[in-house]
């Protein structure tokens, strides 16, 4: 049995789309009939394949978002740790869900499952819904009976990650606000109060002020040269990303970065911390070592740690240590390979490895909000000294004719 999406036309002529279950496309129209409608479209629900066009990458069908991932993860994991069999689970989530996408992807899942293919088999099916990551901790968990034990990691994975990249949005959201807002005041003051306040000036025939001739000269440029400047900035930042795209230069920016005093910081441990959070739960679900590292280091976002970490993996195939191949690059903080250390030494390497994890990504939370707390005094700062020096540029002329007139 499939999952078909279908669009047909009800009693009264409109349009009708959804998702149903059926062996083949006869039936499906025929289910619709049943139901009143006249089938217009049927389709069986597949992940569209992405395909390359010019050098950007193009995908037909959207997956999941990270929230969907983990929504999906830890229902899917409750329910089958109640037992409930694995179809009528997946068949409860998709019910669960009110988008339509999730639902879609949902019921593909399960007609698969349904037709005798393994879980990690049917999620192969759908890779832009289901990370590598998934796919392989979920095979693993199968082989070894241990399916239901293996969903709730993922799901507590999900639910770590999806918690992290909350607190950093909520924590960075304000700052990027202000500095919007400030920027906009600036440009408003610059481009539009300052010209009409200076402009009563020119009548007087007085020198101004060197800080008031300043001003207006600033303030003639951005009306007169700002919308090129616009321009020029998103140029700028569409060739930069254009060449992003290319390997190279990517990894030249990257490293750069990592040398950076505080950017190194922050790209450090936070890939470091995904990288270990993953790591853990692959080794820890019985995937064997060196394919969790080859599938660990895709979630390592910097080239020349991801380098590191495929250098490292050679490594231990030669039959190295995993801390000292890591330690090779001096890319990786040194409390993480002390505990992967104490992990290889005790023989409770997974639990070690999500120690780590635990520890940047603590250490990231609160570099980022040391951050915050420091920038946004120093905005405000700097934002009422920029308005500090325009109401001077404005008053020092007046305090002059006030002079004159006495």
């Amino acid at each position: 049995m499939s999952a078909y999406e279908f669009t047909a036309l009800d009693a009264r002529g409109r349009n009708s789309k959804g998702l149903i279950e059926g062996d083949t496309p006869r039936q499906v129209r025929q289910l619709l009939r049943d139901r009143g409608l006249t089938p217009l479209d049927i389709r069986e629900v597949a992940e569209n394949k992405t395909r390359k066009q010019g050098g950007i990458t193009l995908k037909r069908s959207g997956g999941f978002n990270s929230t969907e991932l983990a929504l999906f993860t830890r229902q899917l994991a409750t329910l089958t740790r109640s037992g409930l069999p694995l179809d009528e689970a997946l068949t409860a989530v998709s019910q669960q869900s009110e988008s339509k996408r999730v639902q879609r992807i949902t019921l593909g899942v399960r007609a698969r499952v349904i037709e005798g293919n393994s879980l990690a088999s049917s999620l192969a099916e759908f890779p832009g819904a289901f990370p590598t990551l998934f796919r392989a901790t979920i095979e693993a968990g199968e082989q070894a009976g241990r399916l239901d034990q293996v969903l709730e990691r993922l799901a507590d994975y999900a639910d770590r990650g999806q918690a992290l990249r909350s607190k950093l949005m909520l924590a960075l959201l304000y700052p990027v606000f202000l500095t919007i807002v400030a920027v906009g005041v600036i440009i408003a003051l610059m481009t539009y109060v300052v010209p009409k306040v200076v402009g009563v000036f020119d009548s007087i025939g007085q020198e101004l002020p060197p800080l008031t001739r300043g001003l207006i000269a600033f303030s003639d440029f951005l009306r007169g040269y700002g919308v090129y400047m616009a321009i020029g900035i998103a140029a700028a930042l569409f060739v930069f990303f254009r060449a992003m795209r290319a390997e190279d230069f990517r990894r030249r920016v990257h490293r750069q970065q990592l040398r950076l005093p505080l950017v190194g910081r922050l790209v450090r441990g936070a890939n470091s911390g995904r990288f270990m959070r993953t790591l853990g739960i692959l080794f820890g679900s019985g995937v064997p070592i060196l394919d969790a590292l080859r599938i660990g280091s895709q979630v390592v976002t910097n080239l020349p740690m991801r380098e590191a970490v495929d250098a490292a993996a050679r490594r231990v195939r030669e039959g190295a240590s995993l801390n000292k191949s890591l330690a090779e690059s001096r890319l990786f903080p040194p409390i993480t390979l002390h505990l992967i250390a104490s992990g290889e030494a005790s023989g409770k390497l997974d639990e070690m490895l999500d120690r780590a994890a635990t520890n940047q990504e603590r250490e990231l939370e609160t570099t980022v909000a040391a951050l915050v707390g420091i920038f946004e005094p120093m905005l405000i700062l700097t934002m009422g000294g920029v308005v500090l020096l325009i109401v001077l540029a404005i008053l020092l002329p007046i305090f002059d004719l006030n002079q004159l007139v006495k």
